[in-house]
C-alpha cells in the first residue's frame, strides 16, 4: 500500500514549495513510495516490513489501507500500550493523526518513531515536510537532509527522490546553490518529471542564472505531452517576470493573454497583464483587468493602488479619489499613498487639497523628487509662489529639469517681480522647448518683451 501523506492531500507542499511545487503529478504525490504494508519479511527494530503475532497493528494497517483512520487509531494505541518503542507503529499513528489533520500530535509521533528508530526514513520525511508546511524552516530542512541520508524500507530510489526533491525546492531561494545539487541527486535515481523543469527554472532565477530559467521555462511550456494546467501557469508567470524584468512587455503580453485563456481567474496571471499593459501605457486596457483582479483579491493594498493609479492616469481620477482616500486613513505614514493621492488631487485640480498631502509626502520622503513636483505646482496654482519655488529648488537635488519645471520657474519669479531671474528661466525654458509647447513658447516671448528682455 502506497501512502500519500495527509499533508500532502491538502496542499501538495504548496506552503512551502512555491507555485507549481503541487502540480508535479501523481508520481510525485505518493510520497513515501517505500511506506507499505508488505507480506512478507523479518521484522526489525523500527522496520516497515511485516510481523508475526501483531494483530492490533496488522488490522490497524488495513484500517489505514481503507482510509478508515479513526478505526485505526484505538488499535494503534492499544498496541502502543504494550509495545510503546514500535518505530513503525508510531510512524502509523503518526500518519493517522495527519491524515486527521492533527498536526501537533502527528509530529510528536514521528518524533518518537524516529528517537525509537533514528534510521527510519519514513518518519523523517514525513516529519520534514510537515514542518515544511507549517513554516519551521530550519527544523524541516533538518529532518529532510538526514531523510536523503537513509534508505527507504524497503529499499525504493522513488522515494529517496522525493527526499531530494523536496529539500531542493525548501531552498530553492534561499540556498539555490544547495537546491540545484539536490535536485541532481533526485534526478540521478529518478526520471525527470516536468515539475523538475518548473524548479530548475526556479532555482536558475534564484541564482542569477536568467539564461537558464529562460530555457528551463521554455522547456516546459514546449513539453509534450503538454503540462498540467498549474504548472504551465507557473512557467509563463515566471517566464514573463523574466521578460517584465527585461523590459520586453511585447514579447510579454502574448504570454500572459494565452495563459489567461486557459486560466482566467489566476490572480497573479492577471496581475502581471495589468503590469504589462500599464508599462506599455495602454492604461484603458488595463482597467478592466485590475478591476477583476480586485474582484478576485479583495483586500489586496497592492491591487487597490494599482487601480487608483490606472484610472488616475487614463483620466479618471474621479474613480480613483475615494480609493486613494480610503488608503490613506488606512496608512496616514505611507509616502507613496500620499503622493499617489496628491497627484490625483492634481488631475481633479483640487490644487488646495493637494498641496498639504504633498506636503505630508515629502516630509516623509524628502528625495521623492516627483512628490517635489507635484507640491511646486499646486503651491503656484495656489498662488503661494515661494512655496513653488523651495519645491522646485529641493527637486532639482533629485531631477533634471525639464522645460515644464523651467517654465514654472519662470512664471514664479515672475509674479514675485524678480524681472531678471524670471527672464533667466524664460530663455531656459525657450531653448529646452524647441518648438514643441507653443502656447507657453507664446507666453514666454511676450513676458520677456514686457520685462524689456528679449527673445
Amino acid at each position: 500500500m502506497k501512502r500519500l501523506f495527509p499533508y500532502q492531500r491538502r496542499c501538495l507542499l504548496a506552503v512551502v514549495l512555491a507555485a507549481g511545487a503541487g502540480a508535479a503529478g501523481q508520481a510525485q504525490n505518493q510520497l513515501p513510495p517505500g511506506t507499505q504494508l508488505p507480506d512478507s519479511g523479518a521484522e526489525g527494530k523500527g522496520s516497515l516490513a511485516p510481523v508475526a503475532a501483531k494483530p492490533d497493528r496488522e488490522a490497524a494497517e488495513s484500517k489505514i489501507e481503507q482510509r478508515d483512520f479513526e478505526a485505526a487509531r484505538p488499535l494503534l494505541e492499544k498496541y502502543l500500550a504494550v509495545n510503546p518503542g514500535d518505530a513503525r507503529a508510531l510512524f502509523d499513528l503518526g500518519y493517522v493523526e495527519d491524515a486527521g489533520s492533527h498536526e501537533e500530535a502527528a509530529a510528536a509521533d514521528y518524533r518518537k518513531a524516529i528517537a525509537a528508530d533514528p534510521k527510519q526514513f519514513e518518519s523523517r520525511l514525513a516529519l520534514g515536510l510537515l514542518l515544511a508546511h507549517q513554516a519551521k524552516w530550519d527544523e524541516a530542512r533538518e529532518q529532510l537532509e538526514q531523510a536523503t541520508q537513509l534508505t527507504p524500507a524497503p529499499p525504493n530510489p522513488a522515494a529517496q527522490a522525493e527526499a531530494f526533491r523536496a529539500l531542493a525546492r525548501l531552498d530553492r531561494t534561499s540556498d539555490p546553490t544547495a537546491a540545484r545539487n539536490a535536485l541532481v541527486a533526485a534526478l540521478n535515481i529518478s526520471p525527470e518529471t516536468p515539475a523538475d523543469l518548473l524548479l530548475t527554472a526556479q532555482i536558475a532565477e534564484a541564482n542569477d542564472d536568467t539564461e537558464l530559467a529562460q530555457t528551463a521555462y521554455q522547456r516546459l511550456l514546449a513539453s509534450h505531452p503538454a503540462p498540467s494546467a498549474s504548472l504551465a501557469s507557473a512557467a509563463t508567470g515566471g517566464l514573463v517576470q523574466i521578460l517584465l524584468k527585461q523590459r520586453r512587455y511585447g514579447d510579454a503580453e502574448p504570454l500572459v493573454k494565452t495563459a489567461l485563456a486557459r486560466d482566467p481567474d489566476d490572480p497573479a496571471l492577471n496581475a502581471q497583464l495589468a503590469t504589462v499593459l500599464l508599462a506599455q501605457g495602454k492604461n484603458d486596457e488595463a482597467l478592466p483587468v485590475l478591476e477583476k483582479l480586485r474582484q478576485l483579491e479583495p483586500g489586496n493594498a497592492s491591487v487597490d493602488q494599482m487601480l487608483a493609479d490606472a484610472y488616475s492616469q487614463a483620466g479618471h481620477p474621479e474613480k480613483a479619489d475615494p480609493i486613494y482616500a480610503r488608503m490613506v486613513l488606512a496608512h496616514p505614514e505611507d509616502e507613496d499613498l500620499l503622493a499617489g493621492q496628491g497627484e490625483n488631487l492634481l488631475r481633479e485640480r483640487l490644487y488646495l487639497q493637494a498641496q498639504p498631502v504633498l506636503e505630508r509626502a515629502v516630509k516623509l520622503k524628502p528625495e521623492d523628487g516627483d512628490a517635489w513636483s507635484g507640491l511646486a505646482f499646486a503651491a503656484s496654482e495656489n498662488k503661494q509662489y515661494s512655496t513653488a519655488l523651495h519645491a522646485l529648488s529641493m527637486r532639482s537635488k533629485y531631477l533634471q529639469e525639464t522645460p515644464a519645471t523651467y517654465f514654472l520657474w519662470a512664471t514664479c519669479y515672475d509674479n514675485l517681480h524678480l524681472s531678471k531671474l524670471a527672464q533667466e528661466f524664460y530663455r531656459k525654458f525657450l531653448t529646452a522647448a524647441d518648438g514643441k509647447f507653443p502656447d507657453q513658447e507664446w507666453q514666454a516671448k511676450h513676458r520677456l518683451v514686457a520685462l524689456g528682455g528679449s527673445h
